[in-house]
């Protein structure tokens, strides 16, 4: 690789490599249809932490705690995969361009998991597969919205203006993705809301550290 091209590889943010691995990998299973298998393997069940045997086939081939990051590699089709990814590339090259490119893959990963510990803890039993990357992108619109979000919230007593301001995204998102969960629960398709919602309060917790962060070793 000449140096033009090394230069050029390192220009690429994160987020667009994050979405275009997962686009690529996602594809991949949905075209060779194999969904299901893939969902068994490497998507986040909370049962396996207490030990449930369910589809204890696929168990070898993914360690339980690597799953809230494989999961995010697998989506349920194209309107699955292709929300998430413009969501991600949105939020992420936004919130990237605030906090870095290093910070930014940080707080995707621990969105991950955070999401998947919010699953886990209102349903530690649960057998089936959690999938997507929802969670773990879920950061990125937390982080986007407290980094870029207007400040109107006003002081409540000795809380100061921030601190409300972040209350009210987090029980706003809260409140949107309850919702969203009933009403999928309801159609017969779940969604994992909340992921989302553990996911969206790992990147308001995380948004202002990782931006002080990167402007400290800037």
């Amino acid at each position: 690789m000449s140096s033009s091209e090394a230069m050029h590889a390192r220009d690429v943010p994160a987020t667009v490599g994050i979405a275009a691995v997962t686009t690529l990998v996602s594809l991949a299973i949905l075209g060779l249809g194999y969904l299901n298998p893939a969902a068994a393997w490497a998507g986040f069940i909370p049962a396996r932490y207490a030990g449930v045997s369910v589809i204890a086939a696929h168990y070898s081939l993914a360690p339980f705690w690597l799953t809230p990051l494989t999961a995010t590699f697998v989506h349920a089709g194209m309107f699955h995969l292709i929300f998430n990814m413009v969501m991600l590339v949105y939020t992420g090259s936004q919130t990237e361009r605030a906090i870095g490119p290093g910070p930014l893959v940080l707080l995707y990963v621990l969105g991950a998991y955070g999401a998947a510990l919010a699953q886990w803890l209102i349903g530690p039993l649960v057998q089936s597969p959690m999938i997507g990357a929802s969670g773990a992108l879920s950061a990125c619109v937390g982080a986007y919205a407290l980094l870029f979000g207007t400040t109107r919230a006003k002081a409540i007593g000795p809380i100061p203006a921030r601190a409300v301001q972040v209350i009210w995204l987090g029980v706003a998102w809260a409140g949107i993705n309850l919702l969203v969960g009933l009403v999928s629960r309801q159609s017969g398709m779940p969604i994992a809301g909340a992921a989302h919602v553990g996911g969206f309060l790992v990147g308001l917790a995380l948004a202002k550290p990782l931006l002080a962060w990167h402007w400290r070793n800037a």
